[in-house]
Formats: structure tokens, sequence, C-alpha cells
């Protein structure tokens, strides 16, 4: 995780990502998730190239099992964009 990005996590969801003003892209994730690790590097590109204009959270998903039980992530890893707390696209 970069300075661009944040954790989200079950208990931040609500505020960090949901009531966002900004868009949010949400990369569900895990330590032992070797896809997962190729493409962090370019989830935090984004995050650099888009500052301001999106926010970008990493969400572990062996610590965070609420929200991929709630948004039916069955594989990792799984992008998921937000706007205005809507999931509109995903990856």
């Amino acid at each position: 995780m970069n300075q661009q990005t944040f954790e989200a996590t079950d208990q931040n969801f609500t505020t960090q990502v949901l009531q966002s003003p900004l868009p949010v892209l949400i990369e569900f994730t895990a330590d032992w998730c070797p896809p997962c690790k190729v493409l962090a590097p370019i989830v935090e590109q984004i995050a650099e190239q888009y500052a301001g204009k999106l926010r970008v959270g990493i969400l572990d998903s062996d610590a965070n099992p609420e929200i991929i039980q709630q948004y039916g992530v069955m594989g990792l890893p799984t992008l998921i964009l937000y706007v205005n707390g809507t999931p509109v696209e995903r990856i």
C-alpha cells in the first residue's frame, strides 16, 4: 500500500467507500494470492495517476469476510468501482 491508497475494512467500508464523494476503486486481495501481487503495482499506479479524482482502497479478503460475502466476491483479485456508493463496474 502506498500513500495514495487506503486500507478498506469491514469496519470502515461504509464511511470510506459507500459515503465517499469521489468514486472509489477497491481491490479485493489476499496475501497468499500470486495474481494479486502481480496486479498490486498497477493498482498503485492508478491511485497515483487519478489522485484527487478517484480513491483507491485495498481490502484483505481474509480479514474482511463480511464485505466479501456482501458483494459476492468469488475470486481474487477482484476490482470493483463504486460511484456514489453503488458498484458500477467489476473486473
